[in-house]
């Protein structure tokens, strides 16, 4: 089990909100910085995988004319799916890192104990986590939007602007799965469920490989509350410079009002969880 490592200001000073929650982020980087090896396959490799089979290679079947290109926009599916992808990769992302290292730092290695013992709060502890793992994805996806680049699949500078929405409903799906993982007691059994119905639902389901007119009507409500779609929507809009002003304005409310419910519930249940 890896060892616990905790910076944090002396007992006795409170440090102030934002020093706080740093605090909290340079513990995760003091770790990572000796174990990223253990993370480089779900963060890098899986969605490049992805882009691989999906984009370079399935791409080939229906790039050109007809009811793929139709589907597309006109553009080549790999330019089409490259900014699903960089959005699905963080939602996946902050599911996992949201769950298990969550319920862990309460109840196997108790982190978050050990850091509550210091003058931080609850709410900082949680708040410092998220903003870690914001900063992890916005890495990961730095890293993918280079790669995707180099096989052609970046149509302008836009793709920029995905990588921040692609942050963006990361960090909304990661606040919403971690005030529920606030609440697990017992083993995680619950966190298989929330995979298998939730996130790999969302994954297939959200316009990532196809639109979700393609899908049957009476499914297509469904998908509208995916924030995957949200950001799959925005995301596209800005790498392929077709922005709607309209709809790009409701896609990126719809992913700040789930931020701030979601910031809202995480920081109050840590708070409850880790009260002496």
């Amino acid at each position: 089990m890896a060892s616990v490592e905790v910076t944090a200001r002396p007992a006795g000073r409170a440090p102030g909100r934002l020093p706080g929650v740093l605090i909290v982020i340079e513990h995760y980087w003091t770790w990572y910085r000796r174990n990223w090896r253990a993370t480089v396959v779900s963060s890098v490799l899986q969605p490049l995988l992805f882009l691989l089979a999906f984009g370079v290679g399935f791409g080939a079947l229906i790039d050109g004319t007809g009811h793929g290109a139709t589907a597309t926009g006109g553009v080549d599916y790999l330019v089409w799916l490259a900014p699903a992808l960089l959005a699905m990769s963080a939602v996946q992302t902050a599911a996992f890192e949201s769950t298990y290292p969550v319920l862990s730092g309460f109840k196997w290695q108790r982190v978050y104990h050990a850091m509550a013992a210091t003058p931080l709060t609850g709410a900082q502890i949680a708040t410092g986590h998220l903003g870690w793992i914001g900063a992890k994805m916005f890495a990961s996806g730095a890293i993918y939007v280079a790669v995707i680049a180099v096989f052609g699949g970046v149509r302008s500078a836009g793709i920029v602007a995905s990588l921040l929405v692609a942050t963006l409903a990361g960090l909304a799906m990661a606040s919403l799965v971690m005030a529920f993982a606030a609440t697990v007691q017992n083993e995680g059994t619950a966190f298989s469920a929330l995979f298998r119905f939730v996130v790999i639902p969302m994954t297939l389901f959200s316009g990532t490989f196809f639109p979700i007119d393609r899908l049957p009507t009476i499914v297509v409500p469904i998908a509208w509350i995916s924030p995957l779609w949200h950001a799959t929507e925005l995301a596209r809009a800005a790498a392929l410079d077709a922005w709607r002003p309209a709809a790009a304005a409701g896609h990126l409310a719809y992913l700040l009002a789930l931020l701030t419910v979601g910031t809202l519930l995480v920081t109050r249940r840590f708070a409850r969880r880790l009260a002496p």
